[in-house]
């Protein structure tokens, strides 16, 4: 995902400083070209040597270094840089960055960047809940700094409370955000549908089938990726929930339907991956259970069809996908179900086919409109993902 891509760190004088190596090591990975610079300070907690052995690139501290190559140095990183993030962050750069201050390699190469610029701060809390770091903050933020939030907890001068550095991880996820993707879906509103939902049999027992959530999800991060403004709609999963989006949770198929109809008319693309159950039990609250030659007999009433009500009602412009899962005669019944349901796409799967459906990280889909049916091989979700938002924008 981030191959050919540049990303710059810059490393100042704060503890959290001995995190940075394992983000660079992320990076590089994923196949990002990796360049670090260090403020002298940050040398006092971590070595160059160390973002020089993981990176292949010399770390640059010193403005006035003569060993480097012909180009200004500070002006061919920033000028090379598809993103620039600054973790750790202190008071005392944030400061220096805010107000234009240029007095190291770190805040000269800063003013220079017109690439996507992100601080992380970390910081003493009563340093970082000081008016003067809030101000600075919020300063850099109006020159479209993304400023990343701190965590709470236990910090190293022996306080708790907020300014400690996020991990490496989520700063990897704020830079893949920022440049994973080309932001093809600006001001685009997008509406998910993950999970499984639950049928209450009685207080304790309930109705349900194997959906993890992975494929929805990997939906919902495609298109944040590409800029949209992305909602869930999330029943019950066991897979992770992707970073920047909007989440609903859910539980039963009625709550879901009211959750995506109160939302429908506002969205541009609407991608029901949520796998929902066909019925729930009759009257849960008062209902009882026959016993028959020890089988329990339940009443169950059909749920309300969401993506045959979305269809129904589907506006102008808007795109309308949904989700076949068959065990036989796959292309025939999702092309029956993409007229039943007035939608634009099915993306259907054989549940029998080794390598798809529920609870894997893969997926063998066959994408069907109204003129194209089209098998993709076996991929990961979040490849399929990325073929079903490519075709969804084809077709708008």
């Amino acid at each position: 995902m981030l191959k050919g891509k540049t990303v710059l760190l810059g490393v100042s004088g704060g503890i959290a400083a001995y995190k940075i190596p394992n983000l660079a090591s992320m990076l590089v990975k994923k196949g990002a070209e990796v360049h670090v610079i260090m403020t002298e300070n940050a040398c006092n907690f971590i070595t160059p040597t160390t973002f020089e052995t993981l990176t292949g690139n010399k770390c640059i501290v010193d403005t006035f270094d003569r060993n480097f190559s012909f180009d200004v140095e500070h002006v061919s990183l920033a000028k090379k840089a598809d993103v620039f993030m600054v973790a750790p962050a202190t008071a005392n750069v944030m400061a220096k960055m805010c107000h234009g201050i240029a007095d190291d390699m770190l805040t000269t190469t800063f003013l220079a960047a017109r690439c996507h610029k992100i601080v992380a701060p970390a910081m003493n809390t009563a340093m970082y809940e000081n008016p003067i770091t809030q101000d600075n903050m919020k300063t850099l933020e109006k020159y479209e700094v993304e400023v990343i939030a701190p965590a709470s907890g236990y910090l190293a001068c022996g306080d708790t409370g907020a300014g400690k550095m996020p991990e490496p991880s989520t700063l990897y996820k704020y830079i893949e955000k920022a440049i994973g993707r080309e932001k093809d879906m600006q001001g685009l509103k997008v509406l998910v549908t993950a999970g499984a939902t639950r049928e209450s049999m009685d207080p304790v027992r309930f109705i349900t089938n194997h959906s993890s959530g992975k494929m929805g999800f990997a939906l919902a991060k495609e298109c944040m990726l590409r800029g949209a403004d992305v909602t869930v709609v999330k029943a019950s999963t066991t897979a992770e929930v992707p970073e920047f989006v909007n989440v609903i949770p859910v539980s039963s198929a009625a709550d879901m339907f009211d959750a995506v109809t109160g939302l429908s008319s506002e969205q541009d693309i609407i991608i029901k991956a949520a796998a929902v159950s066909d019925y729930t039990p009759l009257n849960v609250s008062d209902q009882k259970v026959k016993k028959k030659d020890g089988d329990m007999s339940i009443p169950l009433k059909r749920t309300q069809d969401i993506l045959k009500h979305l269809g129904e009602n589907k506006r102008d412009g808007q795109v309308l996908c949904g989700f076949s899962m068959e065990t036989e005669n796959m292309i025939e019944n999702s092309r029956a179900k993409l007229d039943r349901k007035n939608a634009d796409m099915i993306v259907a799967n054989n549940l029998k086919v080794e390598g798809a459906g529920f609870g894997v990280d893969t997926n063998i889909v066959t994408l069907i409109t109204k003129d194209e049916v089209k098998q993709l091989e076996l991929m990961s979700k979040d490849e399929v993902a990325r073929a079903v938002v490519d075709r969804i924008l084809e077709m708008r």
